[in-house]
């Protein structure tokens, strides 16, 4: 899992100028006679620099003149000729393409991994079948254990990777409690308000949890655009609008027929309708937003989430309850 994984990197790809119409490009890998494991062509500036990824099926339902550069994806997930086998294993994992392209530091193309050859060539899953003729998800998952049973194999190597997040989760609590401490007086007044503290923030996790875990598993194998993301936006507003709704009313009027107390109550139930919208945004947009950024949104969109939620929970909350009572 150490090795570097330019070693195990196939040499016979196609490389494109991004300059090309498709019907040149398509001529170029007649004469090229790319063997049929090949799954995506790759474009190139003028100094054999990556450019762009273009998948087969844009390229042969493409019209015959347009350009390459019109058409193909420009963001491309690369993998760096120094990175380990293992660091390949997790960019596999992470967004479920079937090939990646491994360049130097000037992003020239030194090779592309095959998923297929690469996991039976390098951590030894054919099994006597051969990977090409198992289903891509089987050959995901079993990469999955693999890389797990290194993941296992060191507690710092684990340590070292999940810290850096939950410190979120650290910087969350201590925020909270500031601004806990901001509003003691309104607090101390109202003290129905400390008797669904705790729920309050509760629901807003639960949501913001809900959309984040939706959210990873609509990222797979997707590079997230604006249209993407307006689209994915009014859906979850619309689930966020109903469930802050449902939980809002349900809470204010336990609190209504518990205290007596209808002005509490009704801040207590529309402050958690606010929250629990703004926290399902936010287990949208952190997620997106680390996908974006090449993070491991199933390990960081977590944390993160939960403490923005929490911090803008409270805020809402006692604001609301500040200005109203």
């Amino acid at each position: 899992m150490d090795e570097p994984v330019a070693g195990h990197t196939d040499k016979n790809f196609v490389a494109l100028a991004q300059d090309f119409t498709v019907s040149e490009a398509l001529a170029q890998i007649r004469r090229q006679s790319a063997d049929e494991q090949i799954i995506y062509f790759y474009a190139v500036d003028d100094a054999q620099r990556l450019a762009g990824v273009l998948p087969t099926r844009r390229l042969l339902l493409a019209a015959p003149e347009a350009r390459l550069r019109d058409i193909m994806i420009n963001r491309v997930v690369a993998i760096p000729a120094t990175a380990s086998v293992l660091d390949a294993c997790e960019l596999f994992l992470m967004y479920k393409y079937l090939a990646f392209p491994v360049v130097d530091a000037e992003r020239h193309i030194l090779g592309v991994v095959n998923v297929s050859l690469f996991a039976e060539e390098t951590l030894g899953l054919s099994d006597g079948e051969g990977t090409e003729r198992r289903s891509m998800d089987e050959v995901f998952e079993q990469i999955g254990f693999r890389v797990a049973e290194v993941q296992k194999a060191s507690s710092w190597q684990a340590f070292r990777l999940r810290f850096p997040w939950l410190v979120a989760t650290l910087s969350g609590g201590i925020c909270c409690a500031l601004v806990a401490g901001a509003f003691e007086a309104t607090l101390a007044t109202r003290i129905i308000l400390a008797f669904f503290l705790t729920l309050v923030l509760g629901l807003s996790e639960s949501v913001s949890a809900q959309s984040v875990i939706v959210t990873v598993e609509a990222l797979r194998g997707r590079t997230p655009d604006r249209a993407w993301l307006l689209r994915a936006a009014r859906k979850e507003l619309a689930t966020a609008l109903m469930l802050g709704g449902a939980c809002g009313l349900v809470v204010g009027l336990v609190a209504w027929l518990w205290r007596g107390q209808g002005v509490a109550a009704a801040v207590i139930g529309g402050s958690i309708a606010v929250s629990m919208v703004m926290a399902c945004l936010i287990g949208l947009v952190v997620p997106a937003g680390l996908h974006r950024f090449k993070l491991d949104p199933k390990i960081a969109a977590g944390p993160v989430s939960l403490a923005l939620a929490d911090i803008l929970t409270l805020l809402i909350y006692l604001n609301l309850a500040a200005r109203l009572l």
